[in-house]
């Protein structure tokens, strides 16, 4: 019993999913489609928020009092560190659901099987966080990737979406190829496809090879250094690509402006935080010796300058786009490099770059995802790319619906008392403190350009009247829709005036990847 309550948030998702599917299946049948599809939107986030809800439930019973673990090894890892990431999955699954129900009926595209791929699609990000071994790595990844394939081409008369959906699945597939092919090499180099076990292979090897005595499997003998740095690089090749950092980010602003908006916001938030989780565990788990993190010899030194080009390049090239919801996915971009720096934080002090990295993913998502139901709201007419045009003088006309999208664009902006303020200051601080001085500095100052496309969305809104017989954007009437933005804009302010909280659970989430 004790070991269902531990997989409770994973077999919630499961559940509700298969549910969905069923109703959805069912009402079709009997021709009842019309009438169940607005309860499924209810039913979806409502399944999110119980996974969340059974994530909260075991981490206050404690993952220590709970017997049996140990069958789940090293599959599937239940620590504090794997139901941070559940909470916060099913938070923004349940939040992209909510958005679902206002905007899918509103461009005529209800589809029932949009919300079981959206949860399918959470179970995978969740697996993914929670994975011990390169197998599971691998199930989740492709559970997840394969739904928000489908999510990204859900508008089927759409060229633009199906052109999206296709060059994300040709370069997400050959992503995970590589990363498939990298996880082959460092097995044949080290003979485990467990993570904690593939580690102190790795650290044997690299000790081995500064010794210039062979280590690893007698069959490769001194082959397993080389082999171990190659397959490193293919592993890191696949997991830059699923954070959408610079140079494997060509895939971001196609795919979030193809896709529905929803799923847009399912994509920067959920697909995100998975694939920093596992990046996370497989940089210090498999890779967390002094070798593999020292400037000089290991990954901190590349991660640094994939960090300095994704926030330089995402901030220069979202201040011009026309585009808000084009800008939005290179503000995206552009936090994935602020993530980044947080990562390389961890190889001087691991509980403080990664208590850092949590609370940032926690400000983000719930202000990644009010930023896009604010679009949502201003894009009633059905344009699915709302440009700055179109929001001008909303804050006058509409001012309920303009100001929570300002409130977001301020948190992700980084001003203060917001939660993005506070991600962006912790994860500065271990930089700061981990003696990154100068990528400290790249970071704030590409911070402070960052700011500029998101004070350019608050004068349109504020500063700017409609042009000559430009059409007037109405805010859609859609109780889902504000539900969302009213959970988003109470998580933006509460981390921000009490971010202490907040931190204090990244932490013991971050203490448990490091055993403690």
């Amino acid at each position: 019993m004790n070991l269902f309550f531990a997989l409770s948030p994973f077999l919630t998702l499961a559940l509700g999913a298969l549910l969905l599917m069923v109703a959805e299946a069912a009402a079709a049948g009997n021709g009842r489609g019309e009438k169940v599809r607005p309860g499924l939107a209810l039913g979806a986030a409502l399944t999110c928020f119980a996974s969340c809800a059974a994530a909260a439930g075991v981490w206050f019973y404690g993952v220590e009092r709970i017997e049996g673990l140990d069958v789940l090894q090293p599959w599937l890892i239940i620590d504090r560190f794997t139901l941070f990431f559940a909470g916060l999955l099913a938070l923004g699954g349940g939040l992209a659901s909510l958005l679902a129900g206002g905007y899918l009926p509103e461009h005529q595209i209800e589809r029932g099987e949009f919300y079981a791929l959206l949860l399918f699609s959470t179970l995978g990000a969740l697996i993914l966080a929670a994975a011990g071994d390169v197998l599971t790595l691998f199930l989740g990844l492709e559970t997840m990737s394969l739904g928000v394939y489908a999510l990204t081409a859900f508008r089927r008369a759409s060229p633009r979406s199906a052109e999206a959906a296709l060059k994300y699945f040709l370069l997400g597939s050959f992503a995970a190829a590589l990363l498939l092919f990298g996880f082959a090499l460092l097995y044949g180099a080290t003979g485990h496809t467990d993570l904690a076990g593939l580690g102190q292979a790795v650290k044997m090897i690299a000790s081995g090879a500064l010794s210039g005595q062979a280590a690893g499997p007698a069959t490769l003998g001194a082959a397993a250094a080389p082999l171990v740095l190659f397959g490193f690089i293919l592993v890191l090749a696949g997991l830059v690509f699923k954070v959408s950092a610079v140079p494997f980010h060509m895939w971001t602003p196609d795919a979030y402006e193809g896709a529905p908006t929803p799923a847009t916001s399912f994509m920067a938030v959920a697909v995100k935080a998975g694939a920093f989780a596992v990046l996370l565990r497989v940089l210090l788990v498999c890779f967390g010796d002094k070798q593999s993190t020292s400037w000089a010899n290991g990954w901190p030194a590349v991660i640094a300058w994939i960090a300095v080009l994704t926030m330089t390049v995402a901030n220069l090239v979202a201040g011009r786009q026309e585009s808000v919801k084009r800008m939005l996915a290179y503000s995206s971009i552009a936090h994935a490099g602020y993530l980044l720096v947080g990562v390389v934080a961890t190889s001087r002090d691991g509980t403080a770059g990664t208590s850092g990295i949590l609370f940032y993913l926690l400000g983000y998502t719930v202000a990644t995802i009010g930023a896009f139901g604010g679009l949502i709201l201003a894009g009633h007419r059905g344009a699915e790319a709302v440009s700055f045009e179109d929001l001008a003088g909303l804050g006058r006309r509409h001012p309920a619906a303009a100001l929570p999208f300002a409130l977001f664009l301020l948190s992700l902006a980084g001003v203060p008392p917001t939660a993005g303020f506070f991600g962006k200051w912790f994860i500065l601080k271990a930089a700061m403190e981990g003696g990154f001085s100068v990528l400290t500095v790249v970071a704030f100052l590409n911070s402070v350009l960052g700011a500029y496309y998101y004070l350019k969305v608050l004068v349109y809104l504020y500063m700017r009247e409609p042009g000559a017989g430009a059409p007037i954007a109405t805010p859609m009437k859609s109780g889902y829709v504000n539900v969302a933005l009213a959970v988003s804009a109470f998580f933006v302010v509460l981390i921000g005036l009490d971010p202490s909280r907040s931190l204090s659970v990244a932490t013991r989430a971050a203490a448990s990847l490091f055993g403690g």
